[in-house]
């Protein structure tokens, strides 16, 4: 079963805009919410989503406003898994376990942190388990094969792969070498569980999407989302069309 994760960037551009987002990505299909907290220094985000958080965060909105619409969706879309993504600083800064138990009590499903080393997560992982999250490894495509192994002998139950360097390139091709490494993510060591495997990073039409799918269980888009906000230039009947849209498109 082909499966979507929508990314958005939590109040983007306020609200009640971002909350008509999700309602029309879960009109969609979307299978999994990957929120992400808006941030000042990313290591991991293209131009458009560093955008998008500089919106956010120049309107004032905080960590605290973003667990209060997590919570809004939680609510409203019950049985949507909610995927909260963050940089460790700002799971550091309340303390790692309060931050686990406010993401849990919003509606969090999983954490994923992409610039924490999933052997070296000071206790992100023990406090997941704890309020009932996942955990979600980044897991890079120039990993070494023992550290794949080593992270793939933690049971896992979901990993994401970022396919490419560029989080907004347009043009997502698979190299051998990619392929390989999604095909280990899915080869059973010592009898452990797979993961699902979520791959990452410049999917906008149903012909990207569909090299990929063979090789994982979902795929991850966001900027695409993003672009469409803008383009609906505050015209809301277009904006819910257009994304609902894109997302059964994507997701074929």
């Amino acid at each position: 079963m082909k499966k979507l994760m929508a990314h958005i960037v939590a109040n983007y551009p306020n609200p009640d805009i971002c909350f008509s987002v999700v309602k029309a990505l879960v009109e969609g299909g979307t299978d999994f919410l990957e929120v992400q907290l808006p941030f000042s220094d990313p290591c991991a985000d293209g131009p458009v989503i560093q955008t998008a958080s500089k919106v956010v965060l120049e309107a004032g909105y905080k960590t605290s406003d973003a667990f209060k619409f997590i919570k809004k969706v939680h609510e409203a879309f019950p049985s949507l898994k909610i995927a909260l993504m963050s940089y460790v600083s700002l799971v550091f800064t309340p303390g790692v376990e309060n931050f686990c138990k406010r993401a849990s009590e919003s509606g969090v499903n999983a954490l994923m942190i992409p610039d924490l080393p999933f052997d070296s997560d000071e206790g992100v992982g023990e406090f997941c388990k704890k309020y009932g999250m996942q955990n979600i490894p980044v897991a890079s495509t120039f990993m070494r094969e023992d550290r794949l192994n080593k992270m793939l002998l933690m049971n896992f139950k979901t990993v994401y792969v970022p396919l490419r360097a560029n989080p907004t390139a347009e043009n997502v091709a698979l190299d051998k070498k990619t392929v390989l490494f999604l095909k280990k993510l899915k080869t059973s060591i010592n009898g452990c569980v797979c993961p699902e495997v979520y791959a990452s990073f410049g999917i906008h039409y149903k012909e990207q999407a569909e090299v990929i799918f063979p090789y994982v269980d979902g795929i991850v888009a966001g900027s695409i989302f993003i672009h469409l906000i803008e383009s609906a230039n505050g015209n809301s009947k277009l904006l819910i069309d257009s994304i609902r849209e894109k997302a059964k498109s994507i997701k074929g």
